[in-house]
């Protein structure tokens, strides 16, 4: 499986996913899941993926190579012609209906999982930052101010710290820190979700240069950050009163 998270606030766009791919209980590997559509000044795509790795790859190449023109001609259609992330998202997702008519067709045939999804982001030209998730049937959704993050994969247990710590308003590095606290409550409690992880920020200010970095397993600020995280939560539950029913050596209270 995988983890994948998309934040959008107010002073732009996180992206983040993790690289753990399992193929059962003895058999995990990496793979790229943080991928990159577009990248050119007026032209920024990002998209992580989440569910059978030959029908998120199968999708991705489609999305690089074009999708068939659909007139009988020769030509396809790229990303590079869409005028708007909503029209990026329509492709992305007519690229996962043609994975699933193919590859995912021959997967069902022999009983394997042919599920996928992406979450998919940035902007063009000088439109705001946008993020997308996209399902396994091809339809989608956009991200909104009510909910201002995304998650696939296995959400379960990042999901709380996103729910607690995620604010519109809060600043990029601020969000990124909560990202990182989300992948680590979420590897502590499920095998399937592991570093490297591939990072991605992207700020509203237009001009402003898009952020790219993987954190590996020996990444001195995540370790850090991660056992800090421990030690203040230890700390946080015994300032909190004890239960005025239990004594200290857990007996009740007459």
């Amino acid at each position: 499986m995988t983890y994948c998270i998309g934040l959008l606030l107010n002073d732009g766009l996180v992206m983040m996913a993790d690289t753990r791919t399992n193929a059962g209980v003895d058999n995990f590997s990496s793979y790229k899941k943080l991928h990159t559509l577009a990248d050119s000044s007026k032209r920024q795509i990002f998209a992580v993926t989440s569910g059978s790795l030959s029908m998120s790859q199968t999708v991705i190449s489609l999305i690089q190579e074009g999708l068939p023109a659909g007139d009988g001609s020769e030509l396809s259609r790229t990303i590079g012609s869409a005028t708007s992330m909503f029209r990026v998202a329509q492709m992305v997702g007519e690229a996962v209906q043609i994975a699933n008519n193919t590859v995912g067709s021959a997967l069902e045939a022999i009983n394997l999982s042919s599920s996928v999804s992406l979450l998919l982001g940035g902007r063009i030209g000088d439109q705001p930052p946008a993020l997308f998730q996209i399902y396994s049937a091809g339809n989608f959704i956009e991200c909104s101010v009510e909910a201002p993050f995304l998650q696939i994969g296995e959400t379960k247990y990042g999901k709380p710290i996103l729910d607690r710590g995620i604010a519109m308003d809060m600043p990029l590095h601020e969000a990124v820190k909560v990202a990182f606290l989300s992948f680590d409550s979420a590897m502590r409690s499920n095998l399937g979700v592991a570093r490297p992880l591939d990072l991605m920020v992207m700020p509203r200010a237009k001009g402003s240069a898009v952020l790219t970095r993987r954190i590996e397993p020996d990444d001195d600020y995540f370790n850090a950050l991660s056992l800090r995280w421990s030690l203040l939560l230890h700390e946080a539950t015994r300032a909190i009163p004890n239960p005025p029913f239990m004594d200290e050596k857990g007996a009740a209270r007459s």
